[in-house]
């Protein structure tokens, strides 16, 4: 433990890299000031000092920091006082608060009031310097998804779709270049890449954008449903059908119509869909007249339609009509550079709908959620974050409130660590139930999914989530 005087080192070469962070100091104690400035040059930061709140706020005003270290004890204003106008004007700028005597209702109030983090004096150099490289890194990351995402909203009006890759990048500018067109697009991806979100870009940024934007997904009903709710039907064209009902390509004249899943539709209607491709025009079921409608089609599916077409699953003729400009979407592990934009957002989201103060990760669980495949995409990342939000007691989510499929941590001996005396029915219970739960959440929690991913009947994975007590959530849409 330090005395909070200077025991640093010279700087390395990954230290002179931080040299772009600004970091502004407010503390009465000249000794304080220079002990802390000192220490931060060495490691590589732009420092600059001030005596008192007013100063403080006063250079906060004329430069740009990435930090801010506060004393509690400041002459005129408090610290616990300057905090809450450093939030005025800058909300988001980190701040540890710093003081010789710390006490719990200071803390509470502090943390309340927006600080980052509260370090007591004498501080340990090497901690203080840690807690100041991860404030700073998670607020880039924020700050760079937030002029990421008003850049993109500013050009493309993107707002819900984040990232900075270059895949990513190459997409944007694909879809502000087809958005324009009446064309019809095709949009392929894996499950949970968000094909639905630029879906609704290509639609925002055409000149349709006034009119209905209608999504249907083609593989959640039955051929003849399908039919019904596509195209809609008259008055006695079958048993139930007791009133006169618009079909969704009426309903969306003059706009977009969103078909999701397509490959998983019959061929019938698929023919169906090609008539209205070809001759904008259809006749609801039981119907005799025809119906004319301009409607842009917009597609999306997971599989290879290439490879449903060999296998006469699909139609060629549908394929090569829906093929006109194709946008594909990549999986996120092949874009790992926008984990941390994502899990920024996702955290900011997550923490306004439950009325919880800003969530962050930890630079472990950052990691491993970098490190990890994400067969269910953003979908699957989605659904994380927001089970860290909801179970974190704290604002940082630590490694240990990740699900453990990511992580890579032993269920058994994480029970064994906690309850030395389980016995091994307890153990092979407990695996069971983190398995299923880990399961049904790369499943979005669908049960039928994960049934079939485990290879047994739904009534049996009913039984196991009755009887280990798992707790069925919500499911996010894509």
């Amino acid at each position: 433990m330090s005395d909070g005087t200077l025991t640093a080192t010279p700087p390395t070469a990954s230290s002179q890299s931080e040299s772009a962070h600004r970091i502004l100091i407010i503390d009465d104690e000249v000794a304080i000031r220079e002990s802390l400035e000192t220490l931060l040059t060495l490691e590589g930061y732009r420092v600059d000092t001030a005596g008192d709140g007013e100063a403080g706020l006063e250079r906060l005003g004329r430069a740009t920091y990435d930090l801010v270290l506060l004393d509690l004890a400041l002459p005129g204003k408090s610290g616990l006082e300057v905090l809450p106008l450093i939030r005025e004007q800058h909300s988001e700028l980190p701040v540890i608060m710093i003081t010789a005597y710390g006490t719990v209702d200071n803390v509470v109030e502090a943390i309340r009031a927006g600080a980052q983090n509260f370090i007591q004096k004498p501080w340990d150099n090497e901690k203080l310097l840690a807690d100041i490289r991860s404030a700073i890194a998670r607020y880039r990351v924020e700050e760079e998804n937030i002029q990421l995402k008003r850049a993109l909203k500013q050009r493309y009006n993107f707002e819900n779709i984040v990232g900075k890759s270059e895949p990513m990048l190459r997409i944007f500018d694909l879809v502000a270049q087809v958005a324009p067109s009446r064309s019809t697009v095709l949009i392929q991806g894996e499950s949970g890449t968000g094909k639905e979100l630029i879906a609704k870009a290509l639609h925002a940024n055409s000149p349709r954008k006034d009119k209905p934007f209608v999504a249907v997904n083609t593989g959640a009903m039955p051929s003849e449903l399908l039919e019904s709710t596509l195209f809609g039907h008259v008055k006695g064209a079958f048993t139930s059908a007791i009133a006169h009902k618009k079909g969704l390509f009426e309903i969306a004249n003059g706009g977009t119509l969103f078909l999701d899943e397509i490959a998983t539709m019959g061929l019938d209607t698929q023919a169906k869909i090609l008539r209205v491709l070809q001759d904008r025009r259809f006749m609801q079921l039981g119907g005799v007249q025809e119906i004319q409608v301009d409607v842009r089609i917009i597609a999306a599916t997971n599989v290879d339609l290439r490879q449903a077409v060999r296998e006469g699953k699909f139609r060629e003729d549908l394929y090569y009509r829906l093929n006109v400009i194709t946008v594909d979407l990549p999986p996120l592990r092949s874009r790992r550079e926008d984990i941390p934009l994502l899990a920024t957002h996702f955290l900011k989201r997550f923490s306004e709908e439950n009325g919880l103060p800003l969530r962050s990760l930890s630079p472990d669980a950052m990691r491993a959620l970098i490190d990890y495949d994400w067969p269910g995409n953003v979908r699957e990342l989605e659904n994380v974050i927001e089970r860290g939000v909801v179970l974190s007691s704290g604002q940082v989510i630590n490694s240990d409130l990740l699900p453990g499929h990511i992580t890579g941590r032993n269920y058994s001996a994480s029970l064994l660590e906690h309850n030395p005396n389980a016995s091994l029915f307890d153990i092979m219970e407990e695996v069971e139930r983190r398995i299923i739960i880990d399961k049904l959440e790369r499943c979005n929690w669908n049960q039928t999914d994960a049934a079939e991913q485990f290879r047994i009947p739904l009534s049996t994975l009913n039984q196991k989530i009755k009887r280990l007590n798992i707790e069925i959530r919500k499911r996010v849409k894509e």
